[in-house]
């Protein structure tokens, strides 16, 4: 067996809903599978889902208190009042301050912005800051993805005589700012019909509000930060994403060529998964590390050589956060081991000393998705006697809610049901992580902290077409209330596997089903080979993609998970080198031998490992068995197994004495042998026994052994050499004879165990698993 790394929860859509939807559109079953599992059943839905336009935007007056906003923002441009746009340091505050400020432009407003200091001001509204922006003449405050939690800081700036405008997408506490005008989708007045828009597309739709219609080759800087956010890609974000992603990919505008050029990427390819991995982490670095402000000079530049500039800025940026995560996550993982040992808490809270608070939501996510807890890093500052950092969490454990509880000892914090941001004295470090702790042990079943993979998509071999693979590009973009489709197959026959790589750590296999074949690639997983017995049925999980090389296309999964149901078989029968089998038997494997000639044997091999002899020693279920020589007969073997009910069994099967060689003398042999004896009365074995072996050609063993049968039939005596034959002799059959019987045995066990092909041998370990007693006379000799 191999046990998957999480728990797989499947979801099979309806077979007749996804019959019937292929059939009207025309479409392969993977992609009507793909659409059914994510509620778009019926033709109508899915003709509206795939032909998405500008007419799946809301009117953005629809948002509560925008007539309001349009008016204060329109009577602040016809007067040339000075109006900052104040947004957040992430990729989704860049691009909102890019949107707005984009518009506000064309307005020919009298417009800059402004951008906390991440380690200057910390997140979001700050009152020194809006001090220094009203001495700077700012008389429009207008915050974008931020906002909605200053309380005290919106106040102070209306003390200043500054019109507050708040626009947000954050979760909104138990009061609202007392600002001039609040523009969020979930306002508690409000009836806006999506809740769920990134700050970007808060700055969009006051954007749209403030033209008159949607500008929409703004959509580009909306996908990103839309994207970035991991806020969910349904209604109208899903059409601005599709719509923006569209646009990048054949853009002219020299930020995104940049940024596709020193990222290394096609532009022409570009997709969610590139503003993901790509995209968003350069935006992002700078406000990790310093000032975010070169990310929006980025976004906004029209010159290709200054753009490129920034953009190989930026990536050098990057690579420095990438270091800094790289070496705090280590420190932190350090910090688990000595704290917690092998002992993992319901709820990380791991602080360390001038740890750079702007990655340490990138430590948080990594430890998070190693241990599956939630997690909370934070950087102390003794001098301020201040710790700030970032949280990430999983299912089932609600961040905002739960820090909610705790708000005595958070003064700052902020964020969603699976990430936040907070502030405390370092005195109540303990303090939350003791509660949250606590919190967690009232909502967090044993269920729940195992990892889950959600699986909606199974698919059969014949299913995967390379037509079916490029369609995908219809449903796109994947996300967060779409998410990219986890492929199953189900018990494939494993046809080969090869380690590949320069280190041989990733893991290449062919499956089969019957005619079809399947490529699939698994990464880091090049030990797995070493698990997998031959032919092995297989069930993988991952991403169907193409495969193309010299002009032809070839589908391929890159496998994300993968498990094996049934025990395994690894024979290692051909081997006679123990050194070159024994590094692949698991470390808790049992040994176990049937004779004491086996165990002298493997000794010198097996100095630190004890070997249990059947039959002296008490044998307990185990998962892997090395079964190192043969049995003595069946009824040995069957015990064995039973008592180990072994999920692997490792077969050398080593023997002392073949008998299948020397083979069974047949009744021609024994016959002429009986009537040598009985003519002549006396044999003396001791003196004549080499003259008949040679006048016979038979070897003296086989002689002997005919001897013996002939013994134990009561057909002679022996006596000091001397063979008499008996003249009360009756009639007899051979297979009365003990020697006879257990020799014919043997050379049948032999033939079965050590000689057969490996499919037959499964299939006798395969009922030695669940054999009966009938089962075994009908198995067996």
């Amino acid at each position: 067996m191999i046990q998957s790394k999480k728990r797989w929860q499947i979801e099979r859509p309806d077979e007749q809903l996804v019959s019937q939807l292929a059939k009207d559109l025309k479409l392969s079953t993977m992609i009507a599978k793909i659409l059914v599992a994510r509620g778009v059943t019926t033709s109508e839905q899915a003709t509206a889902y795939l032909e998405m336009d500008e007419s799946n935007l809301h009117d953005p007056f629809l948002l509560y208190g925008m007539k309001e906003t349009v008016e204060l923002i329109t009577q602040a441009i016809t007067e040339q009042k000075q109006i900052t746009v104040y947004g957040d340091y992430d990729c989704d505050g860049v691009t909102s301050v890019t949107v707005l400020t984009t518009a506000l432009e064309r307005l020919h407003a009298n417009v800059n912005f402004a951008i906390p200091n991440r380690f200057e001001h910390g997140y979001g509204p700050n009152k020194d800051y809006f001090a220094q922006l009203h001495a700077e003449g700012t008389e429009i405050l207008i915050t974008v993805d931020n906002g909605i939690s200053g309380i005290e800081e919106v106040a102070f700036a209306k003390s200043l005589g500054m019109t507050v405008i708040v626009t947000d997408h954050h979760e909104i506490g138990e009061e609202l700012p007392a600002a001039d005008a609040v523009i969020h989708p979930r306002h508690p007045e409000g009836e806006y019909p999506f809740g769920e828009l990134a700050g970007v597309g808060v700055a969009f739709k006051l954007a749209s509000a403030l033209l008159g219609e949607p500008p929409l080759d703004l959509l580009e800087f909306v996908a990103i930060g839309t994207v970035a956010d991991l806020v969910p890609l349904e209604d109208e974000n899903r059409y601005a994403v599709k719509e923006g992603i569209r646009r990048l990919r054949r853009s002219k505008l020299p930020a995104i060529k940049a940024l596709m050029q020193v990222s290394g990427h096609e532009q022409n390819g570009l997709t969610e998964e590139t503003i993901g991995f790509t995209i968003g982490p350069r935006l992002n670095a700078p406000g990790r590390l310093g000032d975010a402000d070169p990310a929006v000079h980025l976004l906004k530049s029209e010159d290709e050589q200054q753009a490129m500039g920034i953009a190989e800025e930026l990536n050098e940026i990057n690579k420095e956060r990438q270091q800094l995560v790289k070496e705090i996550a280590k420190e932190a993982e350090q910090q688990v081991a000595v704290r917690y040992g092998e002992k993992i808490p319901h709820v990380f809270v791991i602080e360390g000393e001038d740890w750079n608070p702007g990655v340490v939501g990138i430590v948080a996510s990594r430890l998070t998705e190693k241990y599956y807890r939630p997690s909370i890093i934070l950087s102390v500052d003794h001098e301020t006697g201040i710790a700030k950092g970032s949280a990430r969490s999983i299912e089932g454990f609600d961040l905002f809610k739960e820090l909610t509880k705790n708000k005595e000892i958070l003064p700052h914090f902020g964020g969603h049901e699976m990430a936040a941001g907070m502030s405390l004295k370092i005195e109540d470090v303990e303090l939350l992580r003791e509660n949250l702790n606590e919190q967690a042990k009232q909502v967090l079943t044993d269920e729940l902290l195992q990892p889950k993979l959600s699986i909606d998509v199974p698919l059969a071999l014949d299913e995967i077409e390379i037509a079916s693979i490029e369609a995908l590009e219809l449903i796109r973009p994947f996300g967060v209330g779409f998410p990219k489709p986890v492929f199953l197959l189900e018990n494939l026959e494993t046809i080969s596997t090869r380690k590949i790589g320069a280190s041989k750590d990733h893991l290449k296999l062919e499956m089969g089903d019957n005619e079809e074949r399947l490529d699939a690639i698994y990464f880091g997983a090049g030990a797995l080979a070493d698990e997998m017995a031959p032919q092995s049925k297989l069930s993988l999980t991952g991403d169907l993609q193409i495969n193309e090389w010299n002009g032809r296309k070839k589908a391929q999964l890159l496998v994300g998970d993968v498990k094996c149901d049934e025990w395994q078989l690894f024979d290692y029968r051909g081997v006679r080198d123990p050194a070159r089998w024994l590094p692949m038997i698991p470390e808790n494997a049992m040994f176990i031998a049937f004779t004491e000639q086996a165990i002298q044997h493997f000794a010198p091999f097996l100095r630190d490992v004890t070997i249990l002899l059947v039959g002296r020693d008490e044998l307990a279920p185990s998962g892997s068995i090395v079964l190192l020589d043969m049995p003595q007969d069946n009824e040995q073997l069957q015990k064995t197994v039973e008592a180990t009910q072994p999920n692997r069994i490792y077969l050398h099967l080593y023997v002392h004495d073949s008998m299948y060689f020397k083979k069974m003398p047949d009744r021609q042999q024994f016959g002429w042998y009986y009537s040598f004896l009985k003519q002549r009365g006396s044999f003396d074995m001791q003196n004549q026994l080499d003259a008949l072996s040679k006048h016979k050609g038979w070897k003296k063993n086989m002689i002997k052994f005919m001897t013996k049968v002939f013994y134990e039939l009561e057909f002679v005596t022996l006596e000091n050499g001397e063979i008499t034959m008996l003249a009360s002799a009756g009639k007899r059959d051979l297979a009365e004879a003990p020697s006879y019987k257990k020799r014919q045995q043997q050379i049948k066990l032999e033939e079965l165990l050590l000689y057969a092909p490996y499919q037959d041998l499964k299939k006798v370990f395969d009922s030695l698993r669940k054999i009966d007693a009938v089962e075994e006379e009908k198995l067996w000799i």
